[in-house]
């Protein structure tokens, strides 16, 4: 059995400007088809629009509130809400709330920077 604690996770910051603590992937587990991370979006702050070439994601909001855009579409996402970002698909999110806005980030497969692909790059 393999448990990872989110406070004993390193944070790292990931291409798209997010704060990152990955619980579960390849590099610290025996998983290997996907990655679950913690990010944290302060107050005011928000990503980099980006999207991935493989990667599909689900984000589930654990605290705060946020205005999400996915491809064209643009909504407000609080606590409880779970968001579908195929690949491909252009992203980003913005912290509207009070506090750090925390969010759960599955990734399959694992999250790579590699696999990152930010708008102003294209």
């Amino acid at each position: 059995m393999q448990i990872q604690n989110l406070n004993k996770v390193p944070s790292f910051i990931t291409k798209d400007g997010s704060e990152i603590r990955e619980l579960l992937a390849y590099r610290n587990s025996s998983i290997k088809n996907q990655s679950l991370a913690e990010a944290r979006i302060p107050e005011n702050g928000e990503t980099q629009e980006h999207y991935h070439i493989e990667t599909e994601e689900i984000y589930y909001v654990t605290h705060g509130m946020g205005l999400m855009k996915v491809g064209d579409e643009t909504m407000d996402v609080r606590a409880g809400d779970a968001i579908a970002i195929p690949p491909g698909s252009k992203h980003k999110i913005r912290n509207t709330g009070k506090g750090t806005l925390h969010i759960l980030c599955c990734c399959a497969p694992c999250y790579e920077d590699d696999d990152t692909i930010l708008s102003d790059e294209v």
